[in-house]
């Protein structure tokens, strides 16, 4: 656990000792955005994050894998690591379960090597390109396209006879393969398919695989593993994939990458990646800054990842096939993604959003409720309350073409079911933990709240005056858990006392009231009812004081707590995602400066540009995103509607592309002394609120922000 000592009242020093002010020479002028890309920050440490070749949002994640070590290899990779034992076309980035790794090749000397050992020396990434030169001279490159991956391997004249291996049982050690086959169809061709069960439960995958000259087959153990030999020095594989049948993979194939070289493939890779970087431009002298932003960007835009093929077929949530013409898509981490990287997604990508709801109306009509943590077509049910909820009502709130009645239908529904305790929310009115076997039952209730008062925001604006009132009601369910003496929430029995005995700093991963978290943490996890949380503390004054202890108070949260809270400010973690917002809580009381200090401190020192750049798990672009935002000076505190709160902008100038034209942020006198906002213009006009609402910014115009000391 990384712990990050800290007091409140040091921030409030000169910020020119806090806060670091090295500075790179200044920016070159190049419309290249990825040079400021390095996919190896996040490798190591606890950040978990894809390190290989994709396009943005791609259904292929082609990079190398490790052997499983542990918790820090959940995306098949870690720094530390020396060894690849296949490139796989399928990886999660930043996630705290690892699962995929699949459709494995491995350049080798003969049939009985299994792995190749590497120097980061020898090892390139960018955003749509990686390449290795192993210790034995053998070098790969991989590039892919949305639905296709595509390797080029250069062997050495030391190597007599170049081989490739074709694994369908090697992915990155977590699932365990239930069916598998390898069709050798002719010389130049390959297909077959790979089912395994892992966290998720049933995924598919098949292949089609074409090789740039005649191979030999030289071993082939069973339906799982074939080792190919060639006579050239250098060798291309083109392979498409799709989760529906081999069919549509070698579709994906023939449309995406017929005639395609391997240079003119990463080059169009780099462009696909430079336009979707492009659609936020920045303006400043610290080349290590925009290095830190653009990468986090890139992270934000790994998944949610391509589900359907060229011909708009995907497989469903029940397991059946489906035509779309709108795409679809999976891995959607909600319950750290609706807090920053979805309300960021509304802002600088609103060509995607009617396709992520028209995804989430279809998992709805296949599973029966909304997607909770959706893998490749499984729901895996990970983590707690109804993380779908936000995110839909956020994309219909702001007024992306959406089908309104099918909507609220979702919403709703999942909000009323029985399942994962809400039938205990239902009959109580809050989730006992004598009568729920789960635990968590704190953290749950609250996520549901939250929830609920998104599904409340939607029936009002629907003009769904009952459903408002229900939904409404149960969303002020937060308070049953607070506790006035202690002044935390805690957990009730079915007779309405709370458990004992009780500490608050105390925190036992997924065997305690609190998810990830203690009851420091969980606190504030209010953010669709700041007022109301404020009352419970006892106004403004006695809140600020409770807020400001959070960033001091030192306690032990056990043996047994859980990996995941990591980067400490007193009990704040920044690296685990129930928190993201809280520093943004201090402009709800009239003290912006808090959180304009605490903003800047966190984004300078628990972000940088090593491998070690982030305090915690990226989750599928939480991490990230949360930078985004804050670097442009916005925080979308309440998990709907659209309210962005004003943190501290950490550049001169930022451009970004939105649903109706361009939307500039100005930072005047910016600098790492002048962290805080004095005053702020709007489109030309004085503008007296902390927050700035979603039609404002998407409209486009001219924020301006004058910073001070």
């Amino acid at each position: 656990m990384k712990r990050f000592g800290y007091f409140l009242a040091v921030v409030c020093m000169a910020s020119g000792i806090l806060f670091n002010t090295s500075c790179s020479k200044p920016e070159e002028k190049t419309d290249d955005l990825t040079q400021f890309v390095d996919p190896f920050i996040g490798t190591s440490g606890h950040g978990h994050v894809f390190l290989g070749a994709n396009v943005p949002f791609g259904m292929v994640q082609l990079g190398p894998t490790q052997y499983k070590q542990g918790w820090d290899w959940c995306s098949g990779y870690h720094y530390s690591d020396s060894l690849i034992i296949g490139f796989g076309h399928h990886h999660l980035s930043g996630t705290g379960i690892g699962d995929l790794g699949d459709v494995a090749l491995l350049p080798v000397a003969d049939t009985a090597q299994v792995e190749l050992k590497f120097s980061h020396d020898n090892e390139v990434c960018r955003p749509g390109y990686y390449s290795v030169v192993a210790d034995n001279g053998i070098k790969a490159e991989l590039t892919a396209t949305a639905r296709t991956g595509f390797h080029r391997y250069t062997f050495p004249d030391s190597i007599k006879t170049p081989m490739v291996r074709l694994d369908l049982v090697q992915g990155i050690g977590w699932d365990s393969p239930t069916s598998f086959k390898i069709n050798v169809e002719n010389e130049t061709t390959v297909s077959g398919f790979r089912m395994s069960e892992g966290w998720a439960k049933d995924q598919r995958v098949y292949f089609v695989a074409e090789f740039s000259e005649p191979m030999k087959l030289e071993r082939k153990d069973g339906e799982y593993l074939a080792v190919f030999s060639a006579k050239g020095k250098e060798l291309t594989v083109k392979i498409g994939v799709s989760a529906v049948s081999i069919d549509n993979a070698r579709e994906n194939l023939k449309f995406e990458l017929t005639g395609k070289s391997f240079d003119n493939t990463a080059q169009s890779a780099k462009e696909m990646w430079n336009n979707q970087l492009g659609k936020v431009k920045v303006e400043t002298k610290s080349v290590k800054d925009k290095r830190i932003f653009y990468t986090a960007l890139y992270h934000s835009m790994i998944a949610p990842a391509l589900f359907s093929d060229v011909n708009g077929e995907y497989r469903g949530a029940d397991g059946k096939t489906y035509k779309s013409e709108l795409k679809n898509y999976t891995i959607f981490s909600l319950w750290d993604t609706y807090r920053a990287a979805h309300p960021l997604y509304t802002l600088i990508l609103p060509e995607m959003q009617s396709d992520i709801a028209n995804t989430f109306l279809n998992i709805y009509k296949q599973q029966g409720r909304l997607p909770v943590w959706h893998l490749v077509g499984n729901e895996t049910d990970c983590m707690i309350g109804n993380p779908g909820i936000p995110v839909l009502a956020d994309i219909y709130l702001k007024g992306y073409n959406v089908q309104r009645e099918r909507v609220f239908e979702a919403v709703k529904n999942t909000a009323m079911g029985d399942d994962r305790s809400l039938n205990l929310l239902k009959e109580y009115g809050y989730i006992p933990y004598d009568k729920d076997t789960l635990n968590e039952t704190v953290a749950k209730g609250m996520e549901y709240a939250l929830a609920d008062a998104c599904v409340a925001k939607v029936a009002k604006k629907m003009g769904k005056d009952d459903d408002y009132k229900y939904f409404y009601d149960r969303s002020m369910s937060y308070k049953k858990y607070f506790d006035p003496e202690t002044r935390f929430m805690r957990a009730l029995s079915s007779d309405g006392k709370f458990r004992e005995p009780f500490d608050a700093f105390a925190s036992k991963h997924r065997a305690d009231d609190y998810t990830e978290g203690n009851a420091w943490q969980y606190l504030w996890l209010v953010p669709h009812d700041v007022e109301g949380l404020v009352e419970l503390l006892g106004g403004k004054e006695k809140f600020a004081a409770k807020l400001d202890s959070l960033f001091t108070i030192e306690g032990n949260m056990g043996d047994e707590a859980s990996p995941d809270i990591t980067g400490l400010i007193g009990q704040y973690a920044h690296g685990n995602e129930p928190e993201h917002h809280v520093i943004y809580l201090y402009d709800y009381i009239g003290q912006p400066e808090k959180t304009a200090r605490l903003a800047r401190h966190i984004m300078t020192t628990l972000y940088n540009d090593t491998p070690d750049g982030l305090c915690g798990n990226e989750d599928v672009g939480q991490m990230s995103s949360w930078y985004v935002l804050s670097a442009m000076g916005l925080y979308q505190v309440e998990p709907a509607g659209g309210k962005y709160m004003f943190g501290s902008p950490l550049f001169d100038k930022i451009e970004m592309k939105v649903k109706n034209g361009t939307f500039t942020i100005i930072a005047h006198d910016n600098s790492p002394e002048n962290v805080i906002v004095d005053h702020v213009v709007l489109n030309g006009k004085p503008y007296d609120k902390n927050y700035i609402e979603f039609k404002d910014i998407a409209s486009g115009g001219t924020l301006e922000f004058f910073m001070r000391k």
